[in-house]
């Protein structure tokens, strides 16, 4: 945790107060799991708007890294994400979202559930992806266009 104090350690570590720890993009990681069953949905980033967008509104905003903008999950698709639950690591720089997924229910892009829908696998050929038994709940280019 680089060069912090000990009395700054215990305070971040044991504290009450919120004080992320956004990397050099000012960016903290995002995971997303369904609150219902524990499934993985997805990765993201967020940056100080949308963590305090996700807290005072309850459904979760992003920071999109290849727009390089504030994104609202599921403001093109339908499928918002409204948080149960938010917590922090030990450490403030790692949030861990658990949602109910609106619309069709589906998280990916692709139109699936979770965006971990490909498992990897060890071949006499190297590594591959499998996909799993996972389907699209909708079209994403009725959706995305």
């Amino acid at each position: 945790m680089g060069n912090i104090s000990a009395a700054d350690k215990k305070s971040l570590e044991e504290g009450k107060a919120l004080t992320p720890r956004f990397d050099a993009n000012g960016l903290v990681t995002a995971v997303v799991t369904d609150a219902d069953d524990g499934t993985v949905l997805m990765l993201a980033h967020m940056n100080r708007e949308a963590l305090d967008l996700t807290v005072s509104t309850g459904i979760a905003h992003y920071y999109s890294r290849s727009r390089k903008q504030l994104w609202k999950k599921g403001e093109t698709s339908g499928n918002f994400q409204t948080v149960t639950e938010a917590r922090i690591d030990c450490d403030q720089d790692a949030i861990w979202l658990k949602v109910r997924v609106g619309g069709h229910a589906a998280t990916c892009h692709t139109g699936r559930r979770s965006c971990f829908y490909r498992r990897i696998e060890s071949t006499d050929q190297g590594p591959v992806l499998r996909t799993d038994e996972s389907r699209p709940l909708f079209d994403p280019s009725d959706v995305y266009g």
